[in-house]
């Protein structure tokens, strides 16, 4: 998933987004939506509304604080012309902006701080121009306005695959229609003291089916009572933040409407993204299995069945991302051509796997996890066959066409294989996560066939220790940075030692013995990898290294959750410790909403934004969940009647109350004392709670 811009457009870090499902809106901090910037109401991927322009008796409000979140955002200006003489602003003028869905509300008031009363006109300009969400992206802006069209005081824009009908009220003052713009003008009286407000409706419908219309699903899940008590400030209002952006960012699958995943980001990736929405999922487990249930359903629904190159597909290959259109990159490259469906992905399957195995534990019911299990058995063929493509037995990617990801683990970007000197590894790449996630589902995978008592469970546990092995004698490297896994070998075979985070997925999969994770931690939570606000994604001695390159030395949010999470797993609980601690470190910095990822090296004590990172992010806003299950030691296994407490230690955030998590469908807390005590209450009584391992 690539987050390249046009240098055209202003930088997404700039700008105030909201998301609702299937529609997000984007604008300067005035407020203000402007056709050449990159603004706009999206609905299935489609800018619908171009232009929201406001003025107040000719002038721009003067911009003085906005905030965004979840559905909604809010400005706040001022009037200055109209105010009273001297520095305070005394004509307010107020934004709200809500989404619900496809519907945008905006609520635009006037109110009066001055001795004297207010007499104004405000005056809204409307546009609409249908181009894709891509084109937006890349700054091509070369559609012609839809014109607008007013018949009985309604007002409409009608674009290729959608109605778009503009609501007033009260009515305004008058409405006047050109080729490319609406004009609304509306007369207000404020007396002293008082308000005014015009509430604007924008409201967009379906005229004609894509390839995938899916509607938001946030009412499916059941996060309502989610809090949190800690010695920790800042852990509150970043899950309170992160659940909020990530309910917003629920789609219901089309083929199935009762199912939801998370949709990978706002704006550019308001869709189903296997690896993403896999990730967003099993970091939230400790919140219900809904979420799982549905992504695993999406997903399976359509696993590959059949050899086919354009579109990366194989039969038991889990989709990379499924798409309303075909999608294009960069014009000034040219080298991206996507189909609507895509299975250009190493790791989403084995994901998948261990996705349906962790929900198991923590109650997804027998009967939805039984339904899927052809899909596990697809699954786990493809990860022992199709993805094995030459008799080394490492999963591996190579894109054939010219026109697909050329990179096809979490870290796509076509530089992010690097040498040590900085040099960038030749195709076809075996990842060293892709083998470690593979380990962890076909060991899942075993024990739950075990368990529901069918059969091949042997044959996993005996490919996923063969697989180990081959891990243990290949990936290891040694250099100036000791000893550690390398990222990856590339289409020789070689090693590819840059000094990099992949190896922290590596942690808690059953990859490693205890020598070997310990080295590991070690060396992810060292000078080189970990800074003051999170892991790198490439360590400061390689070659290449830049602190606010995409893959190449920046910190991403969900990688380093990741890695907290395999720290606690293997029991390195002092490192997972400060790995958390530093990412909570960097959230106050973003206002609490996580973005994709940042620049670690602080700049005046705070994290630096990557300019065009995607925020809210499904996979960032899930690690709130991971951080949580990191602090508590959480492990379910309901199934064995077990529910693990262990908090890190030392504790990371002091004493800490967690409420509203799910085991099995039950609601239960979780409460630790700054001296370690644990208490877990609303637990079924037949589940017996573990203080250890």
């Amino acid at each position: 998933m690539t987050t390249e811009q046009s240098p055209r457009q202003p930088w997404l870090h700039d700008l105030r987004i909201i998301v609702d499902g299937n529609a997000t809106a984007l604008s300067a901090t005035t407020g203000d939506v402007s056709p050449g910037a990159g603004h706009g109401l999206f609905v299935d991927d489609v800018r619908l509304l171009s232009r929201l322009e406001l003025t107040v008796s000719g002038e721009t409000p003067s911009a003085i604080a906005s905030e965004a979140g979840g559905a909604t955002a809010e400005f706040f200006g001022a009037a200055r012309g109209l105010g009273d003489e001297g520095p305070d602003p005394t004509v307010e003028v107020r934004r709200v902006r809500t989404l619900e869905g496809a519907t945008l509300h905006e609520d635009v008031t006037v109110t009066s701080r001055a001795a004297r009363t207010v007499r104004a006109t405000l005056r809204l300009e409307l546009g609409s121009d249908g181009l894709a969400i891509a084109r937006v992206k890349y700054g091509t802006f070369d559609a012609p306005s839809v014109a607008p069209e007013l018949t009985d005081g309604v007002l409409t824009f009608t674009t290729e695959r959608h109605s778009t009908r503009v609501d007033f009220d009260p009515a305004p003052t008058r409405l006047e229609v050109a080729t490319d713009r609406a004009v609304v003008s509306h007369d207000v009286v404020v007396e002293p003291g008082e308000s005014q407000t015009l509430r604007v409706t924008v409201r967009a419908s379906r005229t004609a089916a894509s390839e995938f219309d899916a509607d938001p699903g946030g009412a499916a899940v059941t996060w309502g009572d989610i809090r949190v008590t800690s010695d920790e400030p800042r852990l509150a209002p970043l899950v309170a933040q992160s659940t909020d952006d990530l309910r917003h960012l629920l789609l219901r699958d089309p083929l199935e409407p009762a199912d939801v995943f998370a949709a990978a980001g706002s704006p550019w990736y308001l869709t189903l993204f296997g690896r993403d929405s896999i990730w967003a999922a099993r970091m939230m487990l400790p919140f219900g299995t809904e979420l799982a249930g549905g992504t695993l359903r999406a997903l399976a629904r359509r696993q590959g069945t059949r050899h086919d190159a354009d579109s990366a597909e194989q039969p038991g290959k889990i989709a990379h991302e499924v798409r309303r259109t075909a999608y294009t990159g960069s014009p000034r490259k040219g080298d991206l051509a996507l189909p609507p469906l895509y299975y250009g992905t190493v790791d989403a399957t084995a994901l998948w796997v261990t996705l349906l195995v962790e929900a198991w534990r923590w109650g997804l019911p027998e009967a939805e996890v039984r339904v899927l299990l052809p899909n596990l058995r697809a699954a786990v063929a493809w990860l022992t066959s199709d993805g094995q493509p030459d008799d080394d037995g490492f999963l591996k990617y190579l894109d054939t066409t010219g026109h697909g990801l050329a990179n096809q683990g979490w870290k796509d970007s076509g530089d992010s294989m690097r040498m040590r000197d900085g040099s960038v590894a030749a195709a076809p790449i075996a990842l060293v996560e892709a083998q470690a996630y593979a380990v962890e589902a076909l060991l899942g995978a075993a024990d739950l066939l075990d368990a529901l008592g069918e059969d091949g469970a042997d044959t996993a546990r005996v490919e996923a220790g063969a697989l180990r092995e081959r891990v243990r004698r290949a990936f290891w490297v040694e250099g100036g940075a000791g000893r550690y896994l390398a990222m990856a070998l590339d289409g020789s075979g070689k090693p590819v030692d840059g000094l990099g985070s992949n190896m922290g997925h590596a942690l808690g999969t059953g990859t490693l013995d205890a020598a070997e994770a310990a080295a590991v931690g070690e060396t992810v939570t060292g000078d080189e990898l970990l800074d003051t606000f999170g892991v790198r994604t490439l360590g400061t001695g390689n070659g290449g290294f830049n602190p606010i390159g995409y893959h190449t030395g920046s910190v991403w949010t969900h990688d380093t959750a990741i890695v907290a999470l395999g720290l606690a797993r293997e029991g390195l609980t002092g490192a997972a410790a400060r790995v958390a601690q530093a990412l909570v470190a960097s959230a106050e910095a973003f206002d609490y909403r996580w973005p994709e990822l940042y620049s670690g090296l602080p700049m005046l004590g705070r994290p630096s934004p990557y300019p065009a990172s995607c925020r809210p992010q499904a996979w960032s806003a899930a690690s709130a969940g991971a951080i949580l299950t990191v602090a508590l030691g959480l492990r379910a296994d309901l199934p064995g009647g077990v529910l693990h407490v262990e908090p890190v230690l030392p504790l990371p955030f002091g004493a800490l109350r967690v409420d509203g998590l799910r085991l099995g469908g039950v609601p239960f807390t979780v409460s630790v004392s700054r001296d370690g005590e644990v208490e877990v209450t609303g637990v079924p009584q037949e589940v017996r709670i573990s203080r250890g391992a």
